[in-house]
């Protein structure tokens, strides 16, 4: 028996030790692990500086910084998330916000902000600063023009954003526990909830619900530490109460025609081509073309040409565009510099008020996507004089395509009286292949997507007074422009055929000449009134013709009719 007693010691030593081996595995698969995350890690800092932004309820892909105690975005953030009115003048170290009536300015680097219409102001931190070449916007200033709330946490930094106040549903933590980064009790602590504290509910599943904390931590808890669930109503911020940009209306249809003047003797022709018209009531003379990069240009006003379009009961809405033969205008030049912009609005309307114009109507075309923001910002600081002096200002526009968008038709909506739609062109002159210059298809597309974006009675379509005979011959496409009666003249010389071409809604025709194809789809009575009924449709303000001269008179019957509404 003496020689037993060892053998059960061992066995149960053994016992002892197995148990104990089991039971360490059991614990440490059923108990809840201690580990806590690296938090810069979780919020993805890389730079001491860097602040991770929560908007709403998810941690969005850009960084704010944290300077001198002070949180900024970078300029991009600004425009995506909060208010796209800022404009930065990297060429003249400014940093702008624009209001139906006054211009706001800080010189890039400084503390202090001016308005156009007289004051200045301290704030006590730099509102807009360099890091390298991004541009980054103290979050306190965009809130003085902007509506939305945010709050800074430290340790590490991360800030929390709303800029919406829906309702939301909430839970109350009913025993001090852990946030952890997934749901599983071995998934790293990301910080501590305490009893009574509330979360946000985000997602909800059978054993763990995706919550975020009162300072902004999105993770996991377990479902039995939160109460039932409730809803809460945050309390929106509505400290800044947006300026309303008014516009001038028309109680009538428009009907714009514009009158192609090259030379002062130009003016003398306003009667004649009128003389056939119907139902114009507003001519656009194209008097100002850009000069330079200085903001100048030339003039082609006369008092006398008003004088005789208002005896008619027009009104004048001069053009301005920036065709011009020198090579040397820089429209990103002339546009995003605030000195040139300013000298150039300065002048135009020097010049309105000095011919008594009643609109003037921007021809800006060919301009680079670099100037885009540029061009929106001329417009919205043109339209502060032009408001405050009762001038009707108008845009003229491609119709809506991707290429196009920076020339901000929305914002244009919003700042300027009436938004033009070029409704031409769908096949031009460096064309590959040829084509309408404008089907009907074309035509609705560009009246749809800008209705999308801009208020209909804002919106006037333009139509062409002009059809291009296209000839192809081998690989080369040529074209040359002609008005209504020569087209059909030229129709009649050749002995063309034509027929309504349902795709299109024009007449076409076409004929063989040796090695030469030649094509013609008509601008025409019918192809224009198809047009106008589609204007219709979309109740739009009105047409616009480009351009006086190249019309058959019989054309004016028809939208004679449109404007007069029948």
């Amino acid at each position: 028996m003496k020689k037993l007693i060892p053998v059960f010691v061992a066995i149960v030593l053994i016992l002892i030790v197995v148990a104990a081996g089991f039971g360490t595995k059991l614990i440490d698969k059923y108990s809840y692990s201690k580990e806590r995350a690296d938090l810069e890690e979780y919020f993805g800092l890389l730079e001491e500086d860097d602040v991770a932004i929560i908007m709403q309820d998810a941690q969005v892909e850009e960084y704010a910084k944290i300077w001198d105690g002070i949180c900024y975005f970078d300029f991009a953030t600004v425009h995506k998330y909060f208010n796209d009115r800022f404009y930065e003048d990297k060429l003249e170290n400014l940093l702008l916000y624009t209001t139906p009536d006054s211009i706001i300015r800080t010189e890039i680097g400084t503390t202090v902000y001016s308005v156009s219409t007289g004051g200045a102001m301290d704030t006590g931190y730099v509102i807009a600063r360099y890091e390298g070449d991004v541009l980054y916007v103290a979050a306190e200033y965009v809130k003085k023009y902007t509506n939305f709330s945010y709050k800074l946490f430290s340790e590490p930094y991360h800030v929390q954003v709303d800029t919406e106040w829906n309702e939301r549903q909430v839970a109350d933590i009913l025993k001090d526990t852990q946030v952890r980064y997934q749901g599983g009790i071995k998934s790293d602590i990301l910080t501590d909830v305490g009893e009574g504290d509330s979360v946000i509910i985000l997602e909800e599943m059978e054993n763990w619900t995706k919550v975020k904390t009162q300072n902004s931590y999105i993770g996991y808890v377990e479902n039995k530490r939160l109460s039932e669930k409730y809803s809460e109503e945050p309390v929106p911020v509505t400290d800044y109460v947006e300026p309303e940009y008014t516009s001038i209306s028309k109680d009538y249809t428009i009907n714009l025609a514009w009158h192609a003047i090259y030379s002062m003797g130009g003016n003398d022709t306003l009667n004649e081509v009128l003389m056939t018209t119907q139902a114009v009531n507003t001519i656009s003379p194209t008097w100002f073309i850009l000069t330079g990069n200085q903001g100048d240009f030339t003039s082609l006003a006369s008092k006398e040409y008003v004088s005789a379009a208002h005896d008619r009961g027009l009104e004048v809405w001069a053009l301005i565009s920036n065709i011009t033969d020198t090579e040397t205008l820089d429209m990103y030049e002339i546009l995003s510099r605030t000195s040139v912009r300013s000298r150039l609005i300065d002048n135009l309307i020097a010049t309105a008020l000095e011919y008594d114009l009643d609109g003037i109507n921007i021809d800006f075309e060919n301009i680079g996507v670099d100037a885009g923001e540029g061009f929106i910002e001329f417009i919205r600081e043109l339209s502060i004089p032009c408001r405050a002096n009762g001038i009707v200002l108008s845009v003229d526009n491609y119709v809506p395509k991707g290429y196009n968008n920076y020339y901000h038709r929305k914002e244009q909506g919003v700042v300027a009286d009436y938004v033009i739609i070029m409704g031409y062109d769908e096949h031009h002159g460096n064309s590959e292949e040829a084509g309408s210059v404008a089907s009907i298809n074309f035509v609705e597309d560009g009246i749809a997507d800008t209705v999308a974006e801009v208020p209909p009675e804002k919106v006037i379509n333009a139509v062409p007074f002009y059809t291009r005979i296209w000839e192809t011959n081998g690989t080369d496409v040529t074209s040359q422009v002609v008005g209504m009666d020569m087209a059909q003249e030229y129709i009649r010389n050749h002995n063309i055929v034509t027929n309504w071409d349902e795709t299109t809604c024009q007449n076409y025709g076409e004929y063989q000449s040796g090695n030469s194809y030649y094509q013609v789809w008509l601008e025409d009575g019918e192809s224009i009134q198809v047009k106008l009924n589609i204007m219709k449709k979309y109740n739009i303000a009105g047409v616009a013709e480009w351009r006086l001269g190249l019309e058959s008179p019989i054309v004016w019957d028809t939208i004679a009719e449109y404007v007069n509404g029948n």
